[in-house]
């Protein structure tokens, strides 16, 4: 089994490579984080201000971070917490800023595929599946919220057992929603799309140049000094790397597998739907897609946080976080023996109250965005094209989005934090052990405890 690094996805490509910061200088922005959302970022300010001089600054390799190492869904499920946007911004923002994340999914597709570039894109939606009745009773309410927010049949609906095993044929199914708004991607051939995009564009891109301190006006590589009138911090889950800024994100982690290859024997056993997303309606969530090549991919939280706030061990997965994974795979399969050949892990950026921000300090110089919480191959997009309208002085009303506002409030000081996560962790899991031992359609008492601890 090959563990480790950035994974499935970048052993089955070339490496993106680019050279290292070495002397200091100026530019008129500077943007810290060389994923979607620092890369995104970049061009947008390009479109809209063809004359700025950009520089992206990574810490490692691009695409080191989730944008290299995630699960490959181009989505348009909604991100953040509905509520916390709407207490700031009101409804029909909210509804406003849903519209928009299904035209940037369909805006990415479509500028790669114009421009003859392979990110691995097919459209199959995707599938949440409810195996207990706790789980279906909250698939049913879901589904209602999602009515009262206008997302109406075309968009998402409850199927039965009977009806998705006509899609994929997991074991003990009773439901599930359905949506056709996923595209399955290769998350590594779209970074080097946007990479390759960005050095077209004449953006200036570094790797291996750690950002040290970030002050007004300056960043600090180590002995060398980049200054600018506007930095970009797009350094989601590993913002906590930065001096000062240890309690702004949690950095959860989220650890992967990818099977052996299936044969068309077992891929007709199970039905699944080729390039259709998967996710389970758990307490412990998983999700996971069925790769090209004919493999399951699957994901989930593993040992889901670090004491301080701290990162993967590049990318490496404990044995027993790999035995859990190959678990579930068995679990929605029973008999089907599909072992690990590759897994990784890696971090993904939560801000405290579980939904996105675009902070723009116009005095400082500096913008902060992310905190897509696992849900940012889209929204990565988006939050970026806001960014940059902010940056340039548009009027664009996209410079509106509910997005836009302070960064919320920090997480909690150790050993607080590290109780928090990974207590709830716990406690989700023994709500999803009482849940399948029960008849009842009602949620753990437990889990709805753990949820108003956790602010979700």
């Amino acid at each position: 089994m090959i563990n480790g690094e950035f994974g499935f996805w970048a052993n089955r490509n070339e490496p993106i490579r680019a050279d290292p910061l070495r002397e200091s200088g100026r530019a008129d922005v500077v943007i810290v984080g060389g994923g979607y959302t620092g890369l995104w970022t970049a061009l947008a300010l390009r479109a809209a201000d063809p004359s700025l001089d950009i520089a992206v600054l990574e810490a490692e390799q691009f695409g080191f971070g989730a944008s290299g190492r995630n699960g490959g869904w181009l989505s348009s499920k909604p991100v953040g917490m509905r509520r916390v946007l709407a207490r700031g911004s009101g409804r029909e923002a909210v509804l406003d800023v849903e519209r928009r994340l299904l035209e940037t999914m369909e805006t990415v597709v479509d500028e790669f595929a114009a421009a003859g570039v392979d990110i691995g894109a097919e459209r199959g939606g995707w599938i949440q599946v409810a195996r207990t009745a706790p789980e279906l009773a909250r698939l049913q309410s879901s589904l209602a919220g999602h009515r009262s927010w206008g997302l109406g049949e075309e968009h998402v609906r409850l199927v039965d057992g009977d009806a998705l095993r006509e899609r994929i044929d997991i074991h003990d199914a009773v439901g599930a929603l359905v949506s056709p708004d996923c595209v399955r991607v290769d998350p590594f051939l779209l970074l080097r799309g946007v990479v390759e995009r960005a050095r077209a564009a004449g953006i200036r891109l570094y790797e291996r140049s750690r950002v040290t301190a970030v002050e007004p006006g300056a960043v600090r590589v180590g002995a060398l000094e980049l200054r600018a009138q506007r930095i970009v911090l797009g350094t989601e889950g590993y913002t906590a790397g930065l001096a000062g800024r240890g309690r702004e994100m949690l950095p959860l982690n989220s650890a992967m597998i990818a099977t052996r290859r299936l044969d068309d024997a077992e891929w007709a056993r199970i039905g699944w739907d080729p390039a259709a997303g998967l996710s389970g309606s758990a307490h412990t969530y998983f999700y996971g897609q069925r790769t090209p090549d004919g493999r399951i991919i699957i994901g989930g939280r593993g040992k889901p946080y670090r004491f301080g706030s701290g990162f993967d061990d590049r990318g490496q997965v404990d044995h027993g976080t790999v035995r859990a994974l190959e678990a579930i795979v068995e679990d929605l399969f029973p008999g089907l023996g599909a072992e690990a050949e590759y897994a990784w892990c890696g971090v993904l950026g939560v801000p405290r109250d579980w939904t996105p921000f675009i902070d723009w300090d116009s005095g400082s110089g500096i913008l902060q965005l992310g905190g897509y919480a696992g849900q940012g191959v889209t929204a990565a997009r988006l939050a970026a094209d806001a960014a940059a309208a902010l940056l340039t002085g548009s009027d664009d009303p996209i410079a509106r989005i509910p997005w836009v506002r302070q960064r919320p409030r920090r997480w909690e000081p150790e050993p607080l934090r590290w109780i928090g996560a990974n207590g709830l962790y716990r406690a989700y899991s023994v709500a999803d052990w009482v849940e399948q031992r029960s008849s009842s359609p009602r949620t753990s008492v437990i889990a709805k405890v753990a949820d108003v601890i956790a602010g979700r």
